[in-house]
């Protein structure tokens, strides 16, 4: 209790204060279930080769978040000189970078796990959000290799708030009317209130959700006064998550934070360990500041006034948070297939998105992706892959999916290369692309193999597109539908989709 005020005294019920709360959090279904998914999302970033692929397929799986990202993505702190809206996944990773997609996943995760309706939740929301950002703008910066974790680490910096204001808010409340006082740091106050510091909570938090230890040891605070230029990664990383709290505190008080004076005392703080002087700091607020209001406007956040934490009120009243339904469309607007109406616009869209992708450096998987995602999305499919040839087995195998039970029916999507008369080889022999609008057709039955009927018995409409190069079978992409599609393909879909089709087979030609 060494960092306790002269007198002061811990609240009689603060160790049961603190041991309900882990209690309530490690019984809670909801907060167990974001433990994992924080888990599998983090953990994509140890996978150099899968990770941009394993974050596609998870974003993509959630609609919300889907929107949210596209949304990011097309705010004016991430648009593109070009002008065409981003419309996939993929370039959107490709355009905000892998890191900056992962963590904004996860800062939109905790959005809808916790209640926001409760005002401490919001105020220390925008707080670990602005952090977040802070802490991925100082990964540009690092001399240490691995600063990617930055962010992450920032954005957890805040947890131990957010959880006592969303669990316990009148415990959360009693913290904050303490430091409003201006005679309790947020240490001391949430040890007089928990019995421990709002840092062991989050610590304790994030190892029973089993985070990397990395994670885990940033959350400590670095030993007080004028810090040393880290000597290593670890220590480096506790000393940009504490600096991206105490930058997203002063931002969230101060419309004006580089002519704050509390500017001043957090230069002299991390100036010289972060290498940064008045002029530097004065850029990362306008980054930051900038950042986060694209943040805000991806996820309908709309930023309240700001107010002087030392005012009389218990709370500063420093972000309204409106939370707007996605919405879902008319009944009008996809026909009885599942398939849009404005399919036209929506492939458009996509072509222009794979058009950019194909005219970076970026590899064949990413232009793969981005259009079997615009074919799923754009005609309304419930399942869609990418089968590619594999010389060591001699068959046709799917290599990435989209849709229900995609890892299941990925599995059992293969045939052999040597020729039989189905629908797929007719298909490949005469590099014919094909919509079936009616699979249960008796002609078009014939024409099926067992191992399709076995897999997908109740598909009644599908459209095959053969990837094929001179005389070179590469592959095909299959999507279906569980309704017949008597709409057909129009003569504009049908030449966007060719486009789109083209783009893959230049991206799969050897150099």
């Amino acid at each position: 209790m060494a960092d306790l005020p002269h007198g002061a005294q811990s609240h009689p019920t603060s160790g049961r204060v603190r041991d309900a709360l882990m209690r309530k959090l490690s019984g809670t279904e909801r907060m167990f279930s974001l433990g994992g998914t924080m888990t599998r999302v983090i953990g994509m970033g140890y996978s150099v080769d899968e990770g941009s692929a394993d974050l596609a397929y998870y974003v993509m799986a959630d609609v919300a978040l889907t929107q949210r990202i596209l949304r990011l993505s097309n705010t004016v702190a991430y648009r593109t000189q070009l002008g065409a809206p981003v419309t996939t996944i993929s370039r959107a990773i490709s355009l905000l970078g892998f890191d900056n997609v992962r963590a904004a996943a996860l800062a939109m995760l905790l959005v809808d796990a916790l209640d926001v309706a409760e005002h401490g939740v919001r105020v220390e929301l925008q707080a670990a959000l602005c952090a977040s950002l802070v802490g991925q703008e100082m990964a540009h910066r690092s001399p240490h290799p691995g600063a990617e974790e930055a962010g992450i680490c920032a954005l957890f910096k805040n947890l131990g708030p957010m959880l006592l204001a969303s669990h316990e808010p009148e415990r959360y409340r009693e913290i904050a009317a303490l430091v409003a006082t201006g005679k309790h740091t947020h240490a001391q106050a949430s040890r007089l209130i928990l019995g421990c510091t709002f840092e062991t909570l989050s610590e304790a938090v994030l190892r029973e959700w089993q985070l990397p230890e990395l994670i885990i040891e940033a959350q400590a605070s670095p030993p007080p006064g004028t810090l040393a230029v880290a000597p290593e990664r670890a220590e480096w990383m506790r000393q940009v998550a504490a600096f991206s709290q105490d930058v997203a505190r002063l931002m969230g008080h101060h419309h004006d934070p580089a002519n704050a004076p509390d500017a001043e005392a957090l230069l002299a703080r991390y100036g010289v360990a972060l290498g940064l002087d008045m002029p530097g700091l004065a850029a990362l607020f306008d980054t930051v500041q900038e950042s986060m209001n694209g943040m805000l406007q991806s996820m309908n956040m709309e930023r309240a006034p700001k107010t002087d934490p030392k005012a009389g009120s218990s709370l500063p009243n420093v972000l309204a948070l409106a939370m707007l339904d996605a919405g879902e469309a008319d009944e009008g607007e996809y026909y009885p297939s599942g398939k849009p109406k404005n399919a036209r616009d929506l492939l458009l869209a996509g072509v222009q998105d794979v058009s950019v992708l194909g005219g970076s450096a970026t590899s064949a998987n990413d232009v793969i992706m981005a259009v079997l995602e615009t074919l799923y999305g754009a005609l309304g499919f419930r399942f869609a892959t990418i089968c590619l040839r594999d010389g060591r087995t001699g068959t046709f195998r799917a290599r990435a999916s989209l849709g229900e039970n995609k890892a299941e029916l990925q599995a059992g999507f293969t045939f052999p290369c040597a020729f039989t008369r189905d629908l797929f080889h007719l298909a490949l022999e005469n590099n014919a692309d094909m919509m079936i609008p009616d699979a249960f057709s008796p002609k078009i039955r014939d024409l099926l193999p067992a191992w399709y009927k076995t897999l997908l018995p109740d598909a009644e409409s599908f459209i095959v597109l053969p990837l094929v190069v001179g005389k070179a079978q590469l592959g095909l992409f299959y999507a279906d539908r569980i309704f017949t599609a008597p709409e057909g393909v129009p003569p504009d879909e049908t030449a966007l989709i060719k486009a789109l089709k083209a783009q893959v087979l230049a991206a799969l030609a050897p150099a």
